[in-house]
């Protein structure tokens, strides 16, 4: 959420800055919502000082023995006039609290301007295309005929979007998960957590899901609750409503996330890029204001080790104002490489969101005097397990139809070099 002062004494800027994500600002309106509250936080103060000066009055009045009745009736008068005007305000912060949070966060400012994914960067890149001498196969060809990813059995169970890992292919998901958990809690420093898969709405919150992307939620249909969307969601909550003692907290949880993947419609239905039900690996970092740049930097290359080790080309992308999600202030995309599309494909988003996300949480820290402030919160994936399965399936493909294991990955899959039918 933004800061409520930035906006009511910066507005123009703050409007500014909206713009460059594409998102309007109605100045007029914010400016006269703005003088409501002004105006009945002025009369309230002169109705109390009233109050307060005829209570005394009273008194002084019934210690002399003097008839009050006048007095009382007044008092009376003002007494309804405040409870009037404290509802009016009520209802007017509660309009100002609705119409922030609907805001994005503002960019910053080596952020480049564009509309969508156009106007992204490519920051660096790492690894080598790989070339073949045979035809190449898609990890829906790859997976059915080594038997170990069955689409046709994800929908029976659930429908579209769904997909049944068997055999080999539930062990590598499995080995996956567990490599980026050891790498990241082993070598990374990140403290692991196992939160819960469902969430209350404070939380979503919290972080942002909530109310500006309901639509994209499971939500349980008779309980108060929602089915994960990111473990960035338990993970950042973790210290909501508290005054942390020790920065940097750094946070890392292996989950399943839930998605409608609303407004997606037509977009990449073969195969497991866009599923409904996905496992993912988050980092989560909550850091000092003056550490956020650098953390981001970090969290960034956390994520982009695993690719490395996996030796899975990628690319690094700085996304533009336009392209970012609601929380950001900054983003990182991590993209793969995809031998069957040609092309890179987004694995992994990290994101500084600054102040953003801990507003909202009442997430801070005590300053050098003692005072508290917010703090600033970073999340990325490292990585969406399904999309790395794929890229290590199309980018180790061999001849013979067999899969390629990268040695890092070896041991958690019983030194096997190789995924083929028979590790099924």
């Amino acid at each position: 959420m933004l800061d409520p002062n930035l906006l009511r004494t910066q507005t123009a800027a703050v409007a500014e800055a909206l713009a460059r994500r594409g998102h309007v600002l109605d100045v007029q309106a914010l400016r006269s919502l703005d003088q409501q509250r002004k105006t009945l936080q002025v009369d309230l103060e002169a109705l109390r000082n009233e109050r307060n000066v005829l209570s005394k009055e009273i008194g002084v009045a019934r210690r002399a023995g003097r008839d009050t009745q006048a007095e009382q009736a007044r008092a009376a008068e003002i007494a309804a006039a405040v409870s009037d005007k404290e509802g009016q305000l009520t209802a007017v912060l509660a309009q100002w609290e609705e119409w922030v949070r609907t805001l994005p966060n503002l960019p910053q400012a080596d952020v480049p301007d564009g509309p969508d994914e156009s106007g992204n960067v490519c920051v660096r890149s790492w690894g080598e295309i790989p070339r073949f001498d045979f035809p190449v196969k898609d990890h829906v060809d790859l997976g059915t005929e080594l038997g170990v990813l069955d689409f046709a059995a994800g929908v029976k169970l659930a429908g579209a979007r769904f997909v049944v890992l068997r055999g080999a292919g539930a062990r590598l998901e499995r080995a996956l998960t567990q490599f980026m958990l050891d790498l990241h809690t082993q070598e990374h420093g990140y403290e692991e957590i196992a939160p819960p898969f469902l969430a209350n709405p404070q939380s979503l919150l919290g972080t942002g899901q909530l109310p500006k992307f309901a639509e994209d939620l499971f939500a349980l249909r008779d309980d108060d609750f929602y089915l994960i969307p990111t473990a960035e969601v338990p993970l950042t909550n973790l210290l909501r409503e508290e005054i942390v003692t020790t920065l940097p907290q750094k946070y890392c949880a292996y989950t399943p996330c839930f998605r409608r993947e609303a407004g997606s419609a037509g977009r990449d239905t073969r195969g497991m890029i866009r599923q409904h039900q996905f496992d993912k690996v988050e980092l989560v970092q909550i850091v000092h204001p003056e550490e956020s740049a650098a953390a981001l930097e970090e969290l960034t290359a956390h994520a982009a080790k695993v690719l490395e080790l996996l030796e899975l080309p990628y690319r690094v992308m700085l996304l533009c104002a336009g392209d970012m999600g609601f929380s950001a202030a900054k983003t990182y995309d991590l993209e793969v490489w995809l031998p069957s599309q040609n092309c890179y494909r987004e694995i992994s988003s990290c994101s500084n969101t600054e102040s953003f996300q801990a507003r909202r949480l009442q997430l801070r820290y005590r300053d050098s005097d003692g005072k508290p402030q917010l703090a600033h919160t970073l999340n990325g994936s490292a990585l969406a397990v399904g999309r790395t399965l794929i890229a290590l399936l199309e980018n180790h493909q061999q001849a013979d139809g067999r899969v390629r294991i990268p040695p890092a990955l070896r041991p958690y899959l019983r030194g096997e070099e190789f995924l083929d039918v028979r590790a099924s």
